[in-house]
């Protein structure tokens, strides 16, 4: 370790960590959170800012309806923002892409602050679609940037710290958010603009940094600029193994930079990076973690833990999201991905399973509400240090320069498209099943389990092109006499 802290710290790297870190996705995890806690005073200014422009009082269901598209207008701007990324850097490059976001938080910033001495929701509708946009767009090229700024070895380390902080993000929306800080109903327009100062800084010191190495030498091929990139960031040296492998991959690419999505869904080599990440990707959405999220709060109560203080409970989650995103990127590199991953879906599938006994057997005896508790704390505790922690690292690591950004442009769509369609049948699911919803999750939870076991290779310490050739080794074969379809795969 003490290596790796010294690599860290051998050039600018961890500086650049930091500042990509608070304007990317820490702004991400803090509207996610800073959100819930001024929503009713939101809704009270909705309704006095109607009547103040039209003369009347709007019904209930007129403020739940723009209540509800203030909600959808983020994940509709995370939509189309995490499609942006492949155009914006292509032609403005990682760090041009990044300053632009940046940039675009600070005027959404302005507007979301005047909508409340104007009198003017509309003004909350277009910052939200606009902190969405940034949301989509700055994660995916937050976590691009890092995965091409960092040498193999420590990549995984390096690019786990984008997950590290959207929980920073989320603890410190939650922290804020409470009465005692800023969730009073005179600071809501304050509160969502917190996160902008970050911004602010990233624009102030990001331009004094290179653009990503890889990108410099494998899309602009400039060698010179590249190799003072990495000096730059990780201190002095020739860095010739690191310019060899970036030149092999150079020499495969070719003059084909840039791939579209649907070069991407048409490229039969990469079949298993797609369907590894739409499996991946597809279980995190739909492994129950909103269902914890609405059952805590019961199940906090049924504990013995007073309403008043189940928000602290709740920072006390959050702060062990954080613990766990730093201790899976101490171990990342140790442990490897393909096994943090597939341990990470197994403990939640069966802590899944757990909860849907408990929750049955919750009046059987005053321990078992507590015994929930401690699995809720235990399904973060396996989310963070697995899936959650893993899925961008890994979707950097296994698609070469040219289809990355496809890639998170794609996955980012259907990540934010999941999130918005979910959000919708949710509360349907849960009026059906109730608490057998969790049996469901579990299952999930044990698709992606067994598909990480038996089917993704691990990437620890291989270059992008051995990657992919771990994945060209997983055949689908069979005989069409006997129907039969087999995987091969070097595990």
């Amino acid at each position: 370790m003490k290596s790796v802290l010294q690599e860290l710290v051998g050039g600018k790297a961890l500086i650049l960590i930091v500042v990509l870190g608070l304007g990317g996705s820490f702004q991400n995890g803090f509207h996610l959170t800073a959100i819930s806690s001024p929503s009713p005073y939101i809704q009270s200014f909705i309704n006095s800012s109607w009547t103040y422009h039209y003369g009347y009082v709007p019904g209930e269901k007129t403020i739940t309806f723009i209540w509800s598209t203030v909600v959808a207008l983020y994940a509709l701007g995370g939509l189309i923002g995490s499609i942006t990324v492949i155009y914006l850097t292509r032609h403005l490059g990682r760090k041009g892409a990044t300053l632009l976001n940046s940039a675009i938080a600070v005027v959404t910033t302005v507007i979301m602050y005047i909508s409340k001495p104007t009198y003017s929701f509309e003004l909350i509708l277009v910052a939200r679609f606009l902190f969405g946009f940034g949301a989509g767009l700055g994660l995916n090229v937050h976590t691009i940037y890092l995965g091409e700024s960092s040498p193999k070895k420590i990549r995984g380390m390096v690019t786990v710290t984008a997950t590290t902080f959207m929980s920073l993000g989320k603890l410190i929306g939650q922290f804020v958010g409470l009465r005692e800080i800023l969730g009073r109903e005179e600071c809501w327009n304050i509160l969502l603009c917190i996160p902008t100062f970050f911004c602010v800084v990233q624009l102030a010191i990001l331009p004094f940094f290179p653009d990503t190495p890889r990108y410099l030498l494998i899309e602009k091929g400039n060698s010179q600029q590249c190799k003072k990139a990495l000096q730059c960031l990780w201190g002095p040296g020739d860095y010739k193994l690191e310019i060899e492998e970036m030149l092999a991959e150079q020499a495969v690419i070719g003059e084909e930079h840039n791939k579209s999505v649907l070069d991407l869904l048409r490229n039969k080599h990469l079949q298993w990076q797609v369907i590894s990440m739409l499996v991946i990707n597809g279980c995190i959405q739909f492994s129950g973690m909103s269902a914890i999220t609405v059952f805590s709060f019961d199940i906090f109560l049924e504990a013995g833990i007073p309403e008043d203080k189940i928000r602290y409970v709740t920072l006390g989650i959050g702060a062990s999201e954080v613990l766990i995103s730093i201790t899976c990127w101490l171990f990342i590199e140790s442990v490897g991905r393909r096994a943090l991953m597939w341990r990470g879906f197994g403990g939640m599938s069966a802590i899944m399973a757990l909860i849907t006994v408990t929750l049955y057997l919750k009046d059987y005896s005053s321990v078992i509400p507590y015994t929930t508790v401690i699995l809720i704390f235990l399904f973060f505790i396996f989310y963070g240090g697995g899936p959650a922690g893993i899925a961008p690292s890994l979707t950097n690591e296994i698609f070469i320069q040219s289809y990355r950004p496809a890639a998170f442009g794609f996955l980012g769509f259907l990540r934010w498209l999941a999130f918005t369609v979910f959000g919708f049948i949710f509360p349907f699911l849960i009026a059906a099943l109730k608490s057998l919803c969790f049996v469901l999750f579990s299952c999930v939870c044990l698709i992606a389990a067994l598909y990480v076991f038996f089917i993704l290779p691990e990437t620890k310490g291989k270059t992008l092109l051995e990657i992919s050739q771990e994945f060209e080794k997983i055949r689908a074969c069979g005989s069409s006499k006997e129907d039969v379809m087999c995987l091969e795969t070097k595990l």
